[in-house]
């Protein structure tokens, strides 16, 4: 059901049902049908949906203020998740700035990082290298960052561009390295653009330690994130990691970054940091980065419902509920299962190239030709209409251009952290089902199985 009429706008003319609610991975709308949110909306709704104890904390908080300017007062829920949140941080990340959302934690990691160069005397460092394609949100400091011109161009007069250097996609790559040499020429790519810039010029690099929508939830090889450290560390450049997809547990860690023992000087959070219950989102840096800026006057930043009382209540509960249903290791237990399961739809589905991700930040990729990786006809519209058949058919999947946004299909698979092993088995019967219904809507070819 949908209303007639509506005022609201956003991307496009789409329509959907209206929503009535939701209940753990499920989502009904006012007919009575159901989806299984095989997607967690935008990858945010980790705990699931109508969490019992989430609700019942954002109650009490209700029944307090919802309220309170962080200029006139401190707020109990701000306090306790910031120091909760701190201790789950690399031992020198230990001050937290509240935001609403990914995009203003991107913007308040550009920010803080200027200026701590300017504390320092180092007002020549400006510069913030990130990847192509890469997405770092829709604010114009984040999307001077973001690698996809298509999103960017309208807006070039507005912005400043910053440097790109290619994201590691060595899974595209067809040469005689390894996966190791492949992840360390990908790194080198960082220290060649920082001298092409002039090292004096470059103030951080900031990258996602998992992909998140522009690429498909890609994963570099091992080889590339200690080599990236060690490059900052060498021309004095601050790390700044976008976890703002990545973080919160999806991958089966609180951050992607500690699967491979990464310490970044600024991590942004956000989506499943509130779990969709609360706007919220965090900028975390080292203590001396915010010393520094403080000492020489003061963050010139801020957004109106930083520290909000009732969306860190909100926080503090999803942080509690991921430690009580230990969700970290359900996100990696689920997420192998569910990799394993679409990583076997490959034998059925040759036009499926690549399975990848971590944990339950998962990703599938579609190809005209396995062997070359060359992208399906951009005239099939494959990323748009894979999902429309899935949804009709009661299953929620997120899909992008995969190459630089303007050729390439990948289907982001990261259902909430709950997930159980029979709603697994829902989720992919409903998307085998829809990739039979593409591939005989395009009369593409499926595999010979022996049954």
């Amino acid at each position: 059901m949908t209303i007639e009429l509506s005022h609201l706008f956003y991307q496009t003319r789409l329509r959907r049902p209206l929503l009535d609610r939701g209940e753990g991975v499920w989502l009904f709308d006012r007919s009575g049908k159901r989806w299984l949110d095989g997607s967690s909306g935008a990858m945010v709704s980790n705990i699931g949906h109508s969490n019992r104890a989430v609700l019942d904390a954002m109650k009490a908080q209700l029944e307090k203020a919802t309220f309170g300017y962080r200029l006139h007062f401190e707020n109990e829920p701000a306090e306790r998740l910031a120091a909760r949140i701190a201790s789950l941080m690399p031992a020198d990340l230990d001050r937290v700035f509240f935001v609403s959302g990914g995009s203003e934690a991107v913007e308040s990691c550009l920010k803080l990082a200027r200026q701590f160069a300017v504390a320092k005397g180092e007002a020549q460092r400006w510069k913030v290298i990130s990847r192509f394609p890469s997405y770092h949100g829709s604010t114009l400091g984040a999307l001077a960052v973001t690698g996809m011109s298509m999103m960017s161009a309208p807006f070039a007069p507005m912005l400043r561009e910053m440097p790109k250097i290619p994201a590691p996609t060595a899974y595209l790559d067809r040469d005689n390295l390894t996966m190791d040499e492949r992840g360390l020429r990908y790194a080198d790519l960082l220290r060649q653009e920082i001298l092409r810039q002039g090292p004096e010029t470059v103030l951080a690099f900031i990258f996602e330690p998992v992909g998140g929508a522009s690429t498909g939830a890609l994963v570099a090889p091992d080889s590339y994130y200690g080599e990236i450290r060690r490059i900052c560390d060498e021309f004095g450049i601050l790390l700044i990691a976008d976890e703002v997809m990545s973080g919160a547990g999806r991958t089966g860690k609180y951050l992607a970054c500690d699967h491979w023992d990464l310490e970044p000087d600024i991590v942004a959070l956000s989506k499943g940091f509130g779990a969709g219950y609360a706007p919220l989102g965090a900028m975390v840096a080292r203590r001396d980065i915010a010393e520094a800026v403080i000492d020489a006057g003061g963050f010139i930043h801020g957004h109106t419902y930083a520290g909000n009382p009732l969306a860190c209540a909100a926080g503090l509960a999803v942080l509690d509920e991921i430690d009580r249903l230990g969700l970290l290791d359900a996100a990696a237990a689920q997420g192998g299962k569910l990799k394993a399961r679409l990583e076997g739809l490959m034998a059925r589905f040759p036009f499926i190239g690549d399975v990848r991700g971590k944990g339950l930040l998962l990703a599938f990729e579609l190809v005209a030709d396995r062997d070359t990786m060359e992208p399906l006809p951009v005239s099939l519209n494959a990323h748009n209409r894979l999902v429309d058949i899935a949804y009709e058919r009661g299953l929620i999947i997120y899909s992008r251009r995969t190459r630089g946004g303007r050729i390439g299909d990948h289907f982001m698979v990261c259902p909430p952290l709950i997930v159980t092993d029979d709603e697994l088995d829902r989720l992919m019967d409903m998307l085998d089902a829809s990739l039979r219904q593409f591939a005989d809507e395009e009369g593409l070819a499926l595999a010979e199985v022996a049954a």
